[in-house]
């Protein structure tokens, strides 16, 4: 699975009325491409795929494929905790030849190891694109351990796993390493990771992107950004992260509910991180 170090998992901004902001949207591929993302996750969990339609959802992956900057990669999100739902999507969004798909474990319906094995062995069986994993029990409630990773590795086509789960951050044979967490990046690298599927990259792409590049200050870098993380996280994402982009003049537009946008509070830690970082200037 080669889809680059750095990959963005892109807010999907929405105009005042409510609806995706597509051209919105291709600006902000671009300049993120300019700042240190070597591809994109287009319409999962920090696109608020949670909130859009199978039309929606398929059309931003169409319009990132045909508006993609030179050489970037597009992973396009497929996940449903409806096993049938997830192979309606996973075949509709191979149709248009993305670089990957990533899958999201079910969520909210808990399935045991055998029923995630079943889940998956479906959704593998739909595509001929390569699968990224993603296991994030913090807000599905279901966690893949090592054994059943080691298990889903076998499958034909699953090839990779987004691991936001810290506590169990380790290489898997026959799967790509991305980190699911900002804070993992640095030790995800460390441990011969490829990179991360990363929310702080809208922000400070580039910094991301020296972690990459100058090992031997990656951990240095790494402490310079905790507030950062820290900060695009005091609210559900992508809340922070839309009102910094909107800060700095990008197109992220409006959340969907039940995603509410920041908080006055919010906003205004949110000013006090991207002037602390010299990003934003200190009369704003």
């Amino acid at each position: 699975m080669d889809l680059g170090a750095i990959l963005t998992a892109i807010i999907t901004p929405f105009d005042r009325d409510g609806r995706v902001d597509e051209s919105g949207f291709v600006q902000l591929m671009r300049h993120l491409a300019q700042h240190g993302s070597d591809g994109f996750v287009v319409a999962a969990t920090t696109g608020e795929a949670a909130t859009l339609s199978d039309d929606e959802q398929l059309a931003l992956i169409e319009l990132a494929l045909a508006e993609r900057p030179a050489d970037k990669t597009i992973v396009a999100g497929v996940g449903s905790n409806d096993t049938r739902h997830a192979v309606r999507l996973t075949e509709r969004a191979s149709e248009l030849r993305p670089d990957a798909l990533i899958s999201v474990t079910p969520y909210y319906n808990r399935p045991s190891p055998l029923g995630l094995r079943r889940h998956y062995e479906a959704i593998a069986a739909a595509t001929e694109l390569p699968i990224m994993l993603y296991n994030i029990p913090t807000r599905t409630g279901t966690n893949i351990g090592p054994e059943l990773l080691r298990e889903l590795a076998q499958i034909e086509h699953i090839d990779g796993v987004k691991q936001a789960n810290a506590d169990e951050l380790q290489l898997i044979d026959g799967l790509t390493l991305y980190a699911g967490d900002d804070s993992s990046l640095a030790r995800t690298l460390d441990i011969g990771g490829a990179g991360g599927v990363c929310v702080s990259s809208h922000i400070v792409g580039e910094q991301m992107r020296r972690m990459v590049d100058e090992p031997e200050h990656r951990a240095e870098i790494d402490a310079t950004l905790k507030d950062v993380y820290e900060t695009l996280f005091l609210a559900p994402s992508p809340t922070c992260t839309k009102a910094a982009l909107n800060l700095l003049g990008l197109p992220a537009g409006t959340t969907r509910l039940p995603i509410v946008d920041a908080t006055q509070d919010e906003i205004a830690a949110v000013c006090a991180m991207l002037q602390r970082h010299g990003l934003l200037d200190v009369a704003t």
